[in-house]
């Protein structure tokens, strides 16, 4: 087959496009080359959590990639002709993002020939990242009713700036198709449960005042909520993550988070999750605005079509469904804040 050019300068020019296409080219089973990567960033190029990422894609796919490294603005990935099971172990060696990683190699664990297990070093909670709460409680349940057989554990947390975060990771391959998912409504709220964990504050009382500020929040706006406080000593370093959980009487799930930093009191945490999930409750979606971008990947993967409604249209949400149109050849449409995505229907792997 041809090989695939991406510009990863286009759309958001993030390492969104550079995880993304890489995944969806080792399934297609194409040579992938990248240009400007990340070239409108303050760093611009490859980042240790991207690097780590396509050197994790390769080696699933017993593939090739060549590349001068970090900082570097390009990138050659030439699958090979399997994509593995077994188990792996990745560490980013920096507070990049681990869950961004293993959503980096989720489609090929789905279709690899075996089970997957991995482990991931590096961060677990930090901002302009899905956390590792986010991937368990929200994107994977969903995907379950997708037909992924999927787990998470979340060992140690990880914060910026060291990290040191561990997640494992473990995929069983798929025996029929992606099923679409569709949810058109949400109904109304059936409950919202959230946890705040903090690391080595305890005696601030971070998570107590973390979740005591977003159960006042959202009591305030009619949505009783229930968080469970966890104090670690486990992590390499002080830090803090609040999220909260809302399912609905037709199955949805939206889930909102926030880490803590320097500077950033956990009042503020509290009272801005919370006002961040009223927003999505009371648009209406059926998804949350993080959610959103995360399914189109698998949506695209999947049979029939899906159809979902998301309560903001970010730059992430048009990068993805500019990828699986242009990669995959999906058909997608974005009307009103409602996503409509006719997928391929990727074949499993024959017994």
């Amino acid at each position: 087959m041809s090989r695939l050019f991406i510009d990863a300068a286009q759309k958001s020019g993030t390492g969104t496009v550079v995880r993304y296409a890489s995944a969806l080219a080792v399934l297609l089973g194409r040579e992938l080359e990248l240009t400007n990567i990340r070239s409108g960033r303050k760093k611009p190029g490859l980042r240790p959590q991207h690097l780590t990422a396509l050197r994790a894609v390769a080696e699933m796919c017993s593939g090739t990639l060549e590349t001068g490294g970090v900082g570097d603005s390009k990138a050659l990935l030439i699958p090979g002709s399997r994509i593995s099971g077994g188990k792996y172990s990745w560490e980013i060696g920096t507070a990049g993002s681990a869950p961004m990683l293993l959503l980096n190699i989720l489609p090929l664990a789905l279709f690899a020939e075996e089970p997957v297990e991995a482990r991931v070093v590096g961060g677990t909670f930090q901002d302009f990242a899905p956390s590792a709460y986010h991937l368990n409680r929200v994107l994977f349940p969903l995907l379950h009713k997708m037909g992924a057989r999927l787990k998470l554990e979340l060992i140690k947390p990880g914060y910026v700036p060291l990290g040191g975060g561990e997640l494992v990771f473990s995929c069983r391959p798929l025996r029929r198709p992606l099923q679409s998912f569709c949810l058109l409504e949400s109904g109304s709220v059936e409950q919202i449960k959230g946890i705040a964990l903090s690391s080595h504050l305890e005696s601030q009382k971070v998570s107590s005042r973390m979740g005591q500020s977003c159960s006042n929040e959202m009591k305030r706006w009619g949505y009783p909520t229930e968080i469970e406080e966890i104090y670690d000593r486990t992590a390499d370093q002080p830090g803090a993550v609040l999220a909260i959980r809302a399912e609905t009487e037709m199955g949805a799930l939206l889930g909102i988070d926030m880490a803590g930093k320097p500077g950033r009191r956990a009042e503020d945490i509290g009272r801005s999750v919370a006002r961040m999930m009223v927003e999505d409750l009371r648009s209406g979606a059926t998804v949350d605005r993080f959610t959103a971008d995360q399914l189109i990947i698998f949506a695209g993967l999947a049979g029939d079509g899906s159809i979902f409604r998301i309560p903001v249209v970010t730059e992430h949400v048009s990068t993805n469904l500019w990828l699986i149109e242009e990669l995959l050849d999906a058909r997608c449409s974005l009307k009103e804040n409602l996503v409509s995505i006719r997928g391929i229907n990727f074949p499993v792997r024959k017994e």
